[in-house]
């Protein structure tokens, strides 16, 4: 049996392995060109797309961060913040439909103006 030429690689490693398969060698010059599984747990994927697909994810996460920035500007959390409040600190007081509640806080910024932009 030949030495492996990847350090870590089972006995069919080697360049004699793929030598007379279809497409194990290219050519005289012994060099490989057959893509074999990785056997160390790595995708079989090329790292390009790899490194496409971690580009993506990040690009996701980014997206969804500047949603939730945008939804806690913009108060889209207020009403489940304020239920949490009454359970705490108000068990007894009833619990206003969302509805209700930015029926109120509107009605509240009509009539109590503070610095704001709008």
């Amino acid at each position: 049996m030949g030495c492996p030429d990847r350090i870590g690689a089972g006995p069919r490693a080697g360049r004699r392995a793929h030598q007379g398969r279809s497409g194990g060698t290219s050519g005289a010059s012994g060099t490989l060109t057959a893509a074999a599984q990785p056997s160390d747990g790595r995708s079989p994927r090329p790292a390009v797309i790899r490194r496409l697909w971690t580009a993506a994810s990040a690009g996701a996460t980014r997206v969804r961060a500047v949603g939730s920035w945008f939804d806690a500007v913009l108060g889209g959390q207020d009403y489940q913040r304020y239920v949490d409040h009454l359970q705490r600190n108000h068990p007894g007081c009833e619990i206003p439909s969302e509805r209700e509640y930015w029926r109120r806080r509107h009605a509240d910024a009509d009539r109590n103006p503070q610095n704001r932009c709008c």
